[in-house]
């Protein structure tokens, strides 16, 4: 018997400490497919943020990363052509000329993007894509875009932000990660369902 209270104390002890290291790691879990952005055709600059990611977009193209810059998730019931949102606004505010933006208006969703994104290359003959994001969607992108290219030799690097209240280690501690990290989490297990 007291061998017995002894296995099932280790075991319980066992699997909270695996438990704790698995929810610590969430944060380098859904961060680590971001990669070093390398000379692409186009920037993609996935839409859902508040200027982070153009900011980005902006910067790598000034880099000289790429010649073209599409910007994804602006509604088409508010897009007017003739005048700029405020993300085209910044983007071309911070350097980038606006003859080497393109506003895919169509998107809806992550999935839509890469989708739509694939498109957009093939109709363009853009073969190589740097993808902005925050860093707790580099999980769901990675799967979602390799997903969208598959079949096709058109190739893509995700290209993380770097925003303040972003801590792999700690990402539990601040409120916005945490909300970040739990609905990505949930979007995963949903996109794995649904489309992978």
């Amino acid at each position: 018997m007291k061998a017995f209270i002894k296995f099932a104390i280790i075991s319980l002890l066992s699997m909270i400490i695996t438990g704790f290291v698995l929810f610590a790691g969430l944060g380098f879990i859904v961060s680590y497919f971001a990669g070093k952005p390398q000379k692409s055709d186009v920037i993609v600059v996935l839409g859902g943020d508040n200027g982070l990611r153009i900011r980005k977009g902006a910067e790598l193209y000034r880099a000289g990363y790429a010649d073209h810059i599409l910007l994804t998730g602006i509604d088409e019931q508010f897009y007017r052509p003739g005048h700029p949102n405020w993300r085209e606004k910044l983007i071309v505010s911070l350097g980038v000329p606006k003859k080497a933006v393109k506003v895919d208006t169509k998107s809806k969703t992550s999935w839509e993007e890469a989708l739509n994104a694939s498109e957009t290359m093939n109709r363009e003959d853009w073969q190589e894509a740097l993808v902005v994001s925050d860093p707790p969607h580099m999980l769901r992108l990675h799967q979602t875009w390799q997903k969208a290219f598959d079949g096709t030799s058109r190739k893509f690097i995700l290209v993380s932000t770097k925003p303040p209240w972003w801590d792999p280690m700690c990402w539990w501690r601040e409120k916005k990660s945490f909300q970040f990290v739990i609905n990505e989490m949930k979007k995963n297990l949903f996109y794995s369902m649904m489309y992978y």
